[in-house]
């Protein structure tokens, strides 16, 4: 188990890094500085309007006086019925879920599947360090098929993608109680199939029907067949050794 942690931290740090390398490529594409700038000029020019600061903290926002308070609503209110700055918010808050989002696809794609596949045994950098592989639970070599659906479906869409879009939501405001509920059940649910499983399985391990193995000490066959083969064999084995 705990080579497990350290090689999840391992490559949790190299995914992190990575994802936030091509976040910052594809903002360069999409523009999205451009359209930052633009809706800091929709916030400057309703400020002035107003004579406020719409970029206030909201510790410097508490201390204001009930007309101070008054002022800044009005200006947001404002901001809020302007249909520029309404488009360009959207905009950001569209630009900053596909940056997200294709950077951790990027990111999975990289270093989970494709480094996995030349590697084999769905062995990741942090699992060639530690000692650690994949393979499936009848003890079958994983092939590309299972290593996507682990990594793509499992480990991006549900483990990562979800939360992370929640997260995003409740900071947007957007999603209410709803957001840490769910958020909340996610987490619980993964919990939930670790503590349940035998091997301490997570949920992608489940969409997948893998498991994490000690590389050095695991027999891996590289087909179904190959594994029956060999359990006939030590069966064979075992029984010409018994005495009648």
């Amino acid at each position: 188990m705990w080579k497990r942690i350290s090689a999840f931290l391992f490559d949790f740090i190299l995914l992190g890094i990575a994802s936030v390398l091509f976040a910052w490529g594809l903002s360069a594409v999409v523009g999205y500085d451009g359209w930052q700038k633009r809706l800091d000029a929709c916030y400057l020019r309703v400020g002035e309007q107003y004579g406020v600061n719409l970029r206030l903290p909201s510790a410097e926002y508490a201390a204001l006086d009930e007309t101070g308070k008054a002022a800044m609503d009005q200006a947001y209110a404002a901001l809020s019925a302007d249909g520029e700055a309404v488009r360009v918010y959207n905009m950001i808050m569209q630009l900053s879920i596909l940056m997200i989002s294709f950077g951790l696809l990027l990111g999975f794609l990289g270093l989970e599947f494709f480094v996995p596949l030349k590697l084999g045994n769905g062995i990741t950098l942090g699992k060639r360090i530690f000692g650690l592989g994949v393979m499936r639970t009848d003890g079958v070599r994983i092939n590309a098929v299972s290593l996507f659906i682990r990594t793509v479906l499992g480990k991006f869409a549900i483990e990562t993608m979800i939360p992370v879009i929640i997260l995003m939501m409740i900071v947007w405001g957007t999603i209410g109680i709803v957001g840490p509920i769910v958020l909340f059940a996610i987490l619980a649910l993964e919990a939930a199939v670790m503590i349940g499983t035998q091997t301490n399985s997570m949920i992608h391990d489940l969409l997948a029907n893998t498991v994490v193995i000690d590389y050095a000490s695991q027999m891996i066959f590289d087909t179904r067949e190959d594994m029956i083969h060999y359990k006939e064999k030590i069966h064979a084995e075992m029984v010409s050794r018994q005495e009648y």
